[in-house]
């Protein structure tokens, strides 16, 4: 009897480990992905990439088995003024037009506190990738919408220096650097679980 119960076991093991991992899509269109960098010296100024795509493989038995993928559209850059828009999409910063891309995948993620995670992974600008590590809020516990579908949330942060990725554009005033070399980039991501597909 016992053997019977410990081959049964055993045979259930997969299916348990499986139902813990879950797929999600980054929901564009309630995803945010916002960068500041000093201007002048003695401002900040802000924009957004508003198109985004990726996914993300949560492990909710051990995150750390987790994993995430981005990519960014660059020519959706936003930050409120066109004439400075069309400048970060020239070859002076992101070069849209050749690099029209901007992606992360990750290498690893480690627990960092309760209810947070250091996610490091490759990020890719202008063909140059670097190893990033964002510090991570979440994910946030699975909730239904009003259309039946299952969404979570997370929160990520890091900061890059732009001339490690070969956005290296400036000129100097008198008190500094026209544009600063620091970024910090904030992502607030609504993630959409898959659904199983349909027999």
């Amino acid at each position: 009897m016992k053997t019977h119960l410990l081959a049964a076991a055993l045979a259930l093991a997969p299916a348990l480990a499986l139902a813990e991992t879950s797929s999600f899509k980054i929901d564009s269109a309630h995803t945010q992905t916002t960068f500041a960098v000093r201007h002048l010296v003695i401002s900040t100024v802000r924009g957004e990439f508003s198109k985004v795509e990726g996914s993300a493989v949560i492990d909710d038995a051990d995150l750390t088995k987790s994993s995430v993928q981005a990519s960014i559209d660059v020519a959706s850059v936003n930050t409120r003024e066109p004439k400075r828009d069309t400048h970060l999409k020239s070859a002076d910063f992101f070069d849209a037009e050749k690099f029209p891309k901007i992606t992360f995948k990750s290498t690893k993620v480690e627990k960092a506190g309760e209810g947070a995670l250091k996610v490091t992974g490759d990020l890719t600008i202008r063909g140059v990738t670097k190893s990033v590590v964002l510090d991570v809020t979440g994910p946030t516990k699975e909730i239904k919408d009003g259309w039946g579908m299952t969404r979570r949330g997370l929160s990520a942060t890091t900061k890059v220096n732009r001339k490690d990725f070969g956005v290296s554009w400036s000129s100097m005033i008198e008190a500094g650097p026209v544009v600063g070399d620091e970024i910090t980039i904030l992502i607030e991501a609504e993630l959409i679980k898959d659904q199983p597909a349909k027999k």
